[in-house]
């Protein structure tokens, strides 16, 4: 919906925004004083009612005029004179900077001020009541989809996946394979979760036979003895053969206790404890590793993954109500009910935003303390003046509009009471 246009009037409406309208309305309310005060003294003698209107006027004048110097006197000297005790912001910009320095330190970076407000901050509650029911389109939530999606195509791809490439990377390397895989294993065979893998392997073999015995035949032909093949048993030779091996995968199939399965399993409880104890393994492992990292497909393989990974960042920054009606966006829901359901995970959560909070505060409160410090004392003072002005300057007229109305309505008592007594 537009808004309607402003008008030359617009500035003059106390409702409108900025400090300008504001002293504006002001000044023109002393100027009206002033006129106000002239007529009435002129008109004092026509009718009694033009002195309550003098009175009226002429204290309205005074306090309109001693809140303009007061008003005036924070941020310059009024009438551009040096009277004493005037242009106060500006002589004390620095004494102002170091006090906002400190206030910022004392009341809001001591690690005990803030260990003591996050305390009764539910950090992880909070979150947990906007995953489960996150709010509809809004303004914060759609400026900040797009703040994300702007920052993130304007940083430099190539560097960007660089980076993550060279993270991911030196994460690899610094983490020993051998034995998170040792121990993995030897998990898996306390649960038999390797018999399926057993099983899957015999059946593979059996297929393989299956597929492959054209092959073995073949095999025993061309290596059988000039006898054999002369005594015509190549052939009987050959279905022993097939039908032994045929026979072995059946039985290692069905039976678990088979002494080849056995021995199998014996060789995997071997390699778990050397892959977590022995030194030659791990070292074989680590070795295996890095080489792993360093071919060229793995490092495609990873800049795959991050563009990929980019291009949903992207596409639910871009539209996060979608991103939010899919798994991605159900997952965040239940994890957010969890938080909501869960106390233990709830104070867990809460306990390490309070050591992140109070150790940021530890870490970097003195410099931020010391940035504030600095900066205000790096403004000029008229830099300084101009942003107070802003931030406070329209209440600042309202305090010379009210010195106007209230010096004149003491006016006009104090000539009550002299006509009345």
């Amino acid at each position: 919906m537009s808004l309607p246009p402003r008008t030359r009037l617009d500035r003059f409406n106390p409702a409108q925004g900025g400090a300008r309208g504001m002293r504006m309305l002001a000044t023109a309310m002393l100027a009206g004083m002033a006129a106000l005060f002239i007529a009435a003294t002129r008109l004092e003698q026509s009718h009694m009612a033009w002195g309550f209107v003098r009175a009226f006027a002429e204290a309205a004048m005074v306090g309109g005029v001693a809140d303009w110097f007061a008003v005036t006197a924070l941020f310059r000297h009024p009438l551009g004179l040096p009277i004493p005790h005037t242009a106060i912001i500006p002589r004390n910009k620095d004494r102002i900077g170091d006090t906002l320095a400190s206030f910022l330190r004392d009341n809001f970076l001591t690690p005990s001020v803030v260990a003591r407000r996050m305390r009764g901050l539910d950090v992880a509650g909070a979150a947990g009541r906007f995953l489960a029911s996150p709010p509809g389109g809004g303004r914060l939530r759609e400026g900040a989809s797009r703040l994300f999606a702007d920052i993130l195509q304007a940083l430099d791809q190539e560097r960007l996946g660089g980076m993550v490439k060279g993270a991911v990377g030196a994460r690899m390397r610094a983490m020993e394979l051998s034995p998170i895989v040792g121990q993995s294993l030897e998990a898996a065979i306390g649960d038999d979760r390797h018999v399926p893998i057993l099983d899957a392997i015999v059946t593979w073999a059996g297929r393989t036979l299956d597929a492959n015995e054209d092959v073995i035949r073949d095999m025993v032909h061309q290596r059988a003895g000039f006898i054999v093949r002369l005594a015509g048993l190549e052939e009987k030779l050959a279905d022993k053969i097939v039908e032994g091996l045929r026979r072995l995968t059946i039985d290692m199939a069905i039976d678990e206790k088979h002494p080849l399965r056995t021995k199998a399993e014996e060789g995997l409880a071997r390699l778990a404890a050397a892959l977590q104890d022995d030194p030659d393994t791990r070292a074989k492992v680590e070795a295996w590793k890095n080489e792993l990292i360093a071919n060229k497909a793995v490092g495609d393989w990873v800049d795959g993954l991050w563009e990929s990974a980019r291009a949903g960042l992207l596409r639910g920054a871009r539209d996060p109500d979608a991103a939010m009606a899919g798994r991605f966006g159900e997952a965040l829901r239940q994890l957010g009910q969890t938080l909501q359901e869960d106390p233990q995970l709830r104070a867990a959560i809460n306990q390490f935003a309070r050591r992140v909070a109070v150790g940021a505060v530890a870490s970097y409160g003195r410099g931020i303390v010391t940035l504030v410090s600095e900066t205000v004392r790096a403004w000029d003072a008229r830099t300084v003046t101009d942003r107070l002005e802003g931030a406070v300057g329209r209440d600042l007229q309202y305090i010379r509009i009210n010195g106007t109305i209230v010096g004149g309505l003491v006016g006009l008592a104090i000539h009550t009471g002299e006509v009345a007594f």
